[in-house]
């Protein structure tokens, strides 16, 4: 078995935490230990399963690699998307994969952004469906509901598999229903939530999207077969994927197929998918609100109090979310945290970058912290990790003043190479090749202050670089 980890979401209702460029799954939302493709990965412990293949945006490649080697998980590959084509073609390029290079293994199928309490019902289910996909079936998980939830679509189940002892047929997928209605599936029983995780073998996935999609399928084996290494990461022929048609993998080949199987999952499920949906998993104080960072409640009821730096104090509220971020402060009833993502329109339409990018900003050398901002100046902190160095680069419109403030730099400037400690400082003047590396063991942390008539990050022409970024 190998499990495939869909990490392309942008999970724009959790803003102003998740951002386009550093969305959830990358974040600590639900676990302060782990972040939620961590704890995708680390569900996986107890079965049976060879390295995963994970596909994802092109843009977090180093996140996905770097979160995934903090836990010790090296994938068996990463698949990296030019664009986005939603779940059917993200599967259909893992199954190509996994079937040029294994013996058609089974595919379980897990989305990076989910959260699941009771991990042995997890593996319980995964070994019952397991069974099922052997026999070519293709398996989805349905979520038992314990509420009439109106934000997921529903699985009605059919009949019973003969000799498969929890499995039964798909009925039919319904769309997110109605309140009514969702309260009458909650009644009558026999209806799942869609959890959009699946198991079922490469080749019998492949044979249904080729009967089904045809044009998927082959948009992905010619991406893949125009495919280039680099490092860690698959980088798939952006012409060939840009032509695959963009679908799910329940529009595209579960609501169609006549092989399709449902499991019944009861494991703490939840999609994180709102504020709304973290406040329900959360542990609460008495007055029923979540509380994280530093937050004192005064008469408030059912709150979720967010925030890393400054103090949140609420007062004489109910039923409220509160998130306050090093940029930008969300305050919304919890009943419309859905309504998130027309924040996150808004910025777009407006131009801001709030919804793209936080004032930290990750690159696979290290991070950078946008301190403060004016015309013609912009101050950064910069961290560094050992051993690593950012581009030979240089820039069109601003220079800049290098300050260290711990640890070690050697820097390019021109043609020279400078070893710099504590203290020291050093002027990159405009149009001069220049690069910053940390040559020791413990993190650098310089204070960059940038001047000139142009400071936007698309000012950078790159000569070299470790990580394949050339301009």
């Amino acid at each position: 078995m190998i499990p495939v980890i869909l990490s392309g979401g942008s999970g724009s209702r959790l803003w102003p935490q998740s951002r386009r460029e550093y969305p959830k799954q990358f974040l600590p939302l639900a676990d302060p230990g782990h972040t939620m493709i961590q704890q995708t990965a680390l569900r996986l412990a107890g079965l049976n399963t060879f390295a995963p293949i994970v596909v994802s945006n092109e843009h977090h490649r180093f996140i996905v690699a770097e979160q995934l080697n903090q836990i010790g998980v090296t994938p068996d590959a990463i698949l990296l998307e030019p664009c986005g084509r939603n779940t059917a073609p993200a599967v259909t390029l893992a199954a190509l994969h996994a079937s040029r290079h294994h013996d058609d293994p089974l595919l379980l199928v897990l989305p990076a952004d989910h959260v699941l309490a009771d991990i042995p019902a997890f593996h319980q289910a995964v070994t019952t469906a397991a069974a099922a996909a052997r026999r070519g079936l293709l398996v989805t998980f349905g979520i038992v509901p314990h509420s009439p939830e109106t934000g997921f679509g529903y699985i009605h189940r059919g009949q019973a598999m003969a000799d498969l002892e929890g499995v039964h047929s798909v009925g039919r997928f319904i769309e997110k229903p109605p309140l009514a209605t969702a309260e009458a599936y909650l009644a009558e029983g026999g209806y799942y939530w869609n959890s959009g995780m699946f198991l079922f073998s490469a080749n019998s996935f492949l044979a249904e999207i080729g009967r089904l999609n045809p044009d998927i399928l082959r948009q992905c084996e010619l991406a893949l077969d125009g495919a280039s290494g680099d490092r860690d990461f698959t980088w798939l022929d952006g012409e060939a994927f840009a032509q695959c048609p963009e679908d799910s993998i329940d529009y595209a080949v579960m609501e169609k197929t006549a092989t399709a199987a449902v499991v019944p999952l009861d494991a703490g499920w939840s999609d994180v998918g709102s504020w709304q949906s973290l406040w329900d998993i959360q542990p609460k104080d008495r007055q029923g609100n979540v509380c994280q960072g530093e937050v004192i409640t005064i008469d408030s009821h059912n709150c979720l109090l967010s925030g890393d730096k400054r103090l949140i104090a609420a007062v004489g509220v109910d039923d409220l979310v509160i998130v306050d971020s090093d940029d930008a402060v969300l305050v919304t009833r919890r009943d419309r945290s859905q309504d998130v993502k027309k924040v996150v329109a808004s910025l777009e339409a407006r131009g801001c970058s709030k919804h793209l990018v936080h004032r930290k900003v990750f690159r696979p050398w290290g991070h950078y912290d946008s301190i403060d901002a004016g015309d013609r100046f912009q101050v950064k902190r910069i961290t560094v990790k050992p051993g690593e160095k950012l581009s030979l680069q240089m820039h069109h419109h601003r220079a800049e003043h290098w300050i260290v403030v711990r640890g070690t730099a050697k820097v390019t400037c021109g043609e020279k190479v400078l070893l710099l400690s504590e203290n020291q400082s050093t002027y990159i003047p405009l149009g001069t090749a220049h690069r910053l590396e940390n040559p020791g063991k413990v993190n650098l942390e310089i204070i960059e202050v940038q001047s000139g008539s142009y400071l936007g990050e698309d000012d950078i022409v790159r000569f070299d670089d470790s990580y394949g970024r050339i301009s």
